[in-house]
């Protein structure tokens, strides 16, 4: 048997949605909690993607807490080492160690009516009791590997992004990557110039913009630690820029046709090749997919030693793999660029709430459905962080966590002993207004298949609109959308 403990409130994750809720709970003088990790260090998505060129896609100025501010930023777009690094002084400053408890992965919670409190079970053997659990567990963290038929027979080898292998020295090696996402767009130019040759299997080109990235001055970043306040101010900024972006995603196309001939120029000037060209501009809506940044994808793909094969890929052999058309593609090491596991993130997780109702199959079968992104009818207490339709194409999810985690803690407050259970036709009223504004949105009309549909179809990732729309949705909790329990 594990051990056992009881506390008052269970926070599940160490990214910025885990982190942040910690935080919360300290501001609010609450000791009685735990952070339950599955690894061996805080960081989340942040510390599994170690790959080469890893890097954030939001300004690193925006992509941080708004009461945690960085002065020290070495770049406009952070790479990953500085991000992770950031996650990790933040839970020293805040004294979160003693919280932590790492090893400990959440398999499943259950929902005790008598006691009013959840009964989390961990891999570990471990159960963990409390009046609230909040899962901060993010949607990338688990990688989604295709199953290439005969890759058992494959000699080489073959990782994903987010688990690349240190250890497989590249040099001189002839590389297949399969999938062309966020990550591919940021390791293979790093890896390009020093593998032999690079196959690359797209089945659907992305569309990618210039990346406005650049140093830091030493300057700023010395007016930036002097006068906190023209860090706000210039945050201030940013957040109005990538704002602006949600007029295009959301019914504006006229917006995407500007972004669209912006990505086109920055295939022309990096790409001769009209074949090549042809290959690398999407047929769908910009905005339809996750939109990418970057200066030295397209100059890598036109390098001499690289070949975009857009196929697909029927077989894998012990040396190489065999595209649809037949040909043959010798290679020594494949690596996945295959994203995550998004609108069924929770899949894996046995969580039974009230009358024995099981999240995870009802989400299956009637898809995601939560009030606010955050709490769930019939799973008193539960609270998600970066829950479904929360996820944003535009600007910093860092915004959307910390407006859920103050309301999450009002929540709490509002609960006191007893426990808080959204109304049924609240959460029905909230998640027909976000289909009905999303099925105007470029996802739903964009003409393309993305990671922010569920399998029906239907979008389940991402917030339709501003954020500012969310932050006043969340800024406080209304007690007629609740029953209290017990």
């Amino acid at each position: 048997m594990g051990n056992r403990t009881e506390i008052g409130v269970i926070v599940v994750g160490t990214g910025f949605s885990g982190l942040g809720m910690a935080i919360q709970l300290r501001k609010d003088g609450r000791e009685d909690f735990v952070i339950l990790e599955k690894a061996d260090d805080v960081g989340g998505t942040w510390r599994d993607n170690s790959y080469p060129g890893c890097a954030c896609d939001i300004p690193s100025h925006m992509y941080s807490f708004s009461f945690e501010q960085n002065p020290g930023w070495s770049r406009a777009y952070s790479p990953q080492p500085e991000i992770w690094s950031y996650l990790r002084g933040v839970t020293e400053k805040y004294g979160l160690r003693r919280f932590l408890r790492f090893g400990q992965e959440m398999t499943g919670a259950r929902w005790d009516a008598e006691e009013n409190r959840w009964h989390v079970t961990a891999k570990s053997g471990d159960e963990f009791v409390a009046k609230a659990l909040v899962a901060g567990v993010g949607a990338l963290h688990r990688p989604q590997i295709p199953h290439l038929p005969g890759i058992e027979n494959f000699a080489g080898s073959a990782f994903h992004s987010a688990q690349w292998d240190h250890g497989v020295d590249l040099a001189g090696k002839r590389v297949a990557v399969i999938g062309t996402g966020a990550s591919a767009v940021q390791f293979v130019p790093q890896i390009v110039g020093q593998v032999a040759n690079l196959t690359l299997f797209q089945r659907t080109p992305p569309w990618v913009m210039p990346k406005a990235d650049h140093d830091m001055p030493g300057w700023a970043r010395g007016l930036f630690k002097a006068v906190p306040l023209a860090q706000r101010a210039y945050r201030d900024v940013l957040y109005w820029m990538l704002e602006a972006r949600a007029i295009g995603f959301n019914g504006q196309p006229w917006v995407m046709q500007l972004g669209q001939r912006i990505a086109k120029r920055n295939i022309d000037q990096a790409v001769a090749d009209p074949a090549l060209r042809a290959k690398l501009t999407p047929d769908y809506t910009m905005g339809c997919k996750r939109v990418l940044i970057s200066n030295d994808y397209y100059p890598a793909l036109a390098r001499d030693n690289v070949d975009v094969v857009t196929e697909g890929v029927a077989e894998v052999r012990e040396h190489s793999v065999v595209d649809a058309a037949g040909v043959e593609h010798e290679v020594d090491v494949i690596i996945y660029g295959t994203g995550f596991h998004v609108t069924d993130a929770f899949d894996t997780l046995e969580i039974v709430g009230r009358d024995g109702r099981n999240l995870a199959k009802e989400w299956a079968t009637e898809g995601m459905r939560t009030h606010l992104g955050i709490t769930v009818n019939g799973f008193p207490n539960l609270f998600f962080l970066l829950g479904p339709n929360t996820g944003l194409g535009h600007n910093s999810v860092v915004f959307m966590i910390e407006s859920q985690i103050s309301y999450i803690a009002q929540a709490l407050r509002l609960a006191g002993d007893r426990a808080i259970d959204p109304r049924p036709q609240v959460q029905e009223a909230f998640n027909t207004d976000v289909q009905r504004k999303l099925s105007k949105g470029i996802w739903t009309q964009g003409g393309c298949k993305s990671w922010y549909l569920d399998a029906k179809g239907v979008n389940r990732t991402i917030w339709p609109g501003f954020t500012w729309r969310y932050w006043l949705d969340t800024r406080t909790v209304r007690r007629e959308d609740y029953e209290l329990l017990g």
